[in-house]
């Protein structure tokens, strides 16, 4: 190529570079997003005996499922049920995100997702989470945890904390009236729920909803109890909304509440030391 003034410049094309930086760049950020994607997968480590009934092709048998979404809910658990020392811890679920930065090896170190099976009877198996689980993480989380499960003749409780802020009703004392307790179930869900169904237009969201979902879809008999509360933390009027749905999970999920009044001071008072200011 000739200038006005005579010099002969060499030709070459900026967009071929350009090309090959997009290119470069397209290949990194795609590295980039398969890395994420690798680390935000939801990973279930199982004790060696599920972990071998798993590798010979079988499922875990399981007719009662309970599912604690929550720190009221999962400190209900605790308090009320695994108490007793029936059950012992046969799983984890980790999932790594931004609000839940636990670890992703087999010891599950930081995990606030474990999994307990009772002693006496196999079937009843118990699930209580602390731990955030992503938008992006909630369909894995449920598609991995159920595909382990034999889900013929199978129900499904979850228990969910709820801020009473997030309940909309025109009745004003409704509200006020925190902590109360609400229902949804799925069509499979035959039996009556311990509480009035949740009324429109209140939904539920995350794991709970995840969940509910995979068993409507599935034709799995489910119910979700939502406790609203004016509370951020653990809280013994909150945890005693959930006691009536201890009448509907079965024998085995049953234990005295006087052997649990000590258990549940020590999640209460555990609470009021961590957020006391001057402490």
């Amino acid at each position: 190529m000739a200038t006005f003034f005579g010099e002969v410049l060499s030709v070459y094309s900026r967009a071929v570079e350009e090309d090959d930086e997009e290119l470069e760049e397209n290949e990194e950020d795609e590295q980039i997003r398969r890395e994420l994607e690798e680390k935000r997968t939801v990973h279930l480590h199982w004790n060696p005996e599920i972990s071998e009934l798993l590798r010979a092709g079988n499922k875990v048998q399981c007719s009662s499922f309970i599912l604690a979404v929550g720190h009221n809910a999962a400190s209900f658990l605790s308090a009320y049920i695994l108490a007793s020392a029936n059950w012992d811890v046969v799983g984890r679920a980790v999932a790594w995100n931004e609000m839940s930065r636990s670890g992703t090896g087999p010891s599950g170190e930081g995990s606030a997702c474990v999994f307990y099976r009772h002693k006496d009877e196999p079937a009843a198996l118990i699930c209580h989470v602390t731990c955030h689980i992503a938008e992006d993480q909630l369909f894995q989380w449920t598609e991995k945890v159920f595909g382990y499960l034999q889900t013929r003749g199978l129900t499904v409780t979850v228990l969910s904390d709820s801020s009473v802020a997030d309940y909309k009703t025109a009745d004003y004392l409704c509200s006020s009236s925190a902590p109360f307790l609400r229902s949804l179930c799925s069509s499979a869900f035959s039996d009556q729920p311990v509480c009035q169904s949740l009324e429109q237009p209140n939904i539920i969201t995350g794991l709970p909803a995840a969940v509910l979902n995979h068993c409507q879809v599935h034709s799995i008999a489910a119910a979700v109890y939502q406790c609203y509360s004016d509370v951020t933390g653990p809280d013994s009027i909150t945890m005693d909304k959930y006691k009536p749905v201890l009448t509907k999970l079965g024998r085995s999920i049953q234990v005295y509440s006087s052997q649990s009044t000590d258990v549940l001071c020590k999640f209460v008072r555990s609470s009021e030391i961590q957020s006391n200011l001057y402490i």
